[in-house]
């Protein structure tokens, strides 16, 4: 049954104009089932960190090297990234990209293309025929690659290199493709930890060169970001944007030119949490309006004042000063990480390795008012409290990626097992 109203819903996705899609774009009527489809492949070891959809095909990145299709008894080999499609779960045959180091961030692309962030240097495909057995061609793509979903091979005319560090984030939209993670530069230019590329070429915008500054850490990090209308939302291990305080959370103006950091502030994330976490918030993700967005943290049990180990919810455009945004509410879990965060208006989506939501007063034990919701959990957008879905996950190193769609949610983590059902380290949970 899953199957066949997933594969009605792909339609209008196939449908939607080719680019790069922003996130926080998809508004779901309700929550999604707590049963997850059959049809999702198996990721048979490591971690996906990201997953991505290029029209009716879903790209999955990570750390792995084998995968297996629901129905099948095949092992099929795959170096940090595969492709399926969405509808039947059938692995692709043809994208086959070796990638020497793993993936960790995924954006879809124009044309058939994907673009892929991460740590690897080098990107190996299989050479047209007539080359002979195991021939392969080897492009140097250090840490950003756009490749091809017909053959995995890199896509012609991009070209941007990174330096000094890897990529951890990829968001945008249309001609423009915005990069964040812990390098030093791109594409020959300077670049700290965040650049704007142009999405045909890869050639950096100088009309975007926001820095990130001031480490918690040992080096300036962005963990997350989040694009809607004219503001990216940037999360991170930093406590300034161009100068500005602007501790681990800033907002972007990204349709000024130059583009700046806008006035909107939060002193919320200047609170410490653990010392082995200077740097917290893991994720972010805006509304489908746009009007507000959620954010996520690792941190430890340090109780109800602190954001530590929490999801929080911030208005875009609050009453009163932008000068020190307080956050809507905020749902701790009593001391376990959360990694991601999706938002479809229905519910905030919010995985990690977590066991409870609701749970401002647990120190790792479950407070007053705590409920369970290990490894994955629904958030009520207006009143911030745990609704009742509740499919479980194993909980593992805990959830890495999201993807709302027209059809569901796509879910990404290191375990196998997903609303009590042998789902390995990618699952889906559709609409009702």
């Amino acid at each position: 049954m899953f199957a066949k109203a997933t594969s009605l819903l792909v339609a209008a996705v196939v449908l939607a104009p080719a680019g790069v899609a922003a996130a926080g774009a998809t508004r779901h009527s309700r929550v999604v089932s707590a049963d997850p489809v059959d049809t999702t492949p198996h990721v048979l070891d490591g971690i996906v960190e990201a997953v991505a959809l290029v029209g009716g095909t879903v790209v999955v990145g990570g750390s792995f090297g084998a995968v297996r299709e629901a129905r099948g008894a095949t092992t099929l080999e795959r170096a940090n990234i595969f492709a399926y499609d969405l509808a039947t779960g059938r692995v692709l045959p043809g994208f086959e990209p070796y990638l020497d180091r793993p993936v960790r961030a995924l954006a879809p692309g124009a044309d058939g293309t994907v673009y892929a962030g991460g740590e690897f240097t080098e990107t190996r495909t299989a050479a047209p025929a007539g080359l002979g057995p195991g021939a392969e061609r080897r492009a140097v793509t250090r840490g950003l690659v756009r490749l091809r979903l017909s053959d995995g091979s890199p896509a012609p005319g991009f070209d941007a290199q990174v330096r000094g560090g890897t990529v951890t984030e990829l968001a945008g939209r249309g001609s423009l493709l915005y990069v964040g993670g812990d390098f030093t530069g791109i594409g020959g230019v300077r670049r700290t930890a965040l650049a704007r590329l142009d999405a045909g070429s890869g050639a950096v915008d100088p009309a975007f060169a926001v820095e990130p500054g001031e480490p918690r850490g040992r080096r300036v990090r962005v963990h997350a970001m989040s694009l809607s209308g004219d503001r990216l939302a940037v999360a991170g291990d930093f406590t300034t944007l161009d100068g500005l305080s602007r501790p681990q959370l800033g907002l972007v103006d990204v349709a000024a030119r130059p583009a700046r950091v806008a006035g909107w502030r939060t002193s919320t994330y200047a609170a410490r949490c653990r010392d082995v976490f200077p740097g917290y918030v893991r994720g972010v993700d805006f509304s489908p309006g746009g009007d507000y967005f959620a954010v996520v943290t690792t941190g430890g049990p340090e109780g109800p004042g602190k954001p530590c180990d929490s999801a929080a919810r911030f208005e875009t455009r609050p009453r009163g000063s932008l000068e020190n945004v307080r956050p809507t509410w905020v749902n701790h879990t009593g001391g376990d990480s959360l990694y991601a965060v999706a938002v479809t208006g229905a519910a905030v989506y919010v995985g990690g390795h977590q066991r409870w939501l609701d749970n401002p007063y647990g120190r790792d034990s479950a407070g007053p008012g705590a409920v369970a919701r290990p490894g994955i959990g629904a958030i009520d957008p207006r009143t911030g409290r745990a609704t009742a879905w509740n499919p479980t996950r194993e909980r593992g190193i805990g959830v890495k990626a999201f993807l709302a769609h027209h059809g569901g949610l796509l879910v990404g983590s290191d375990t196998t097992r997903l609303g009590h059902e042998y789902h390995a380290r990618v699952g889906m949970f559709p609409l009702p």
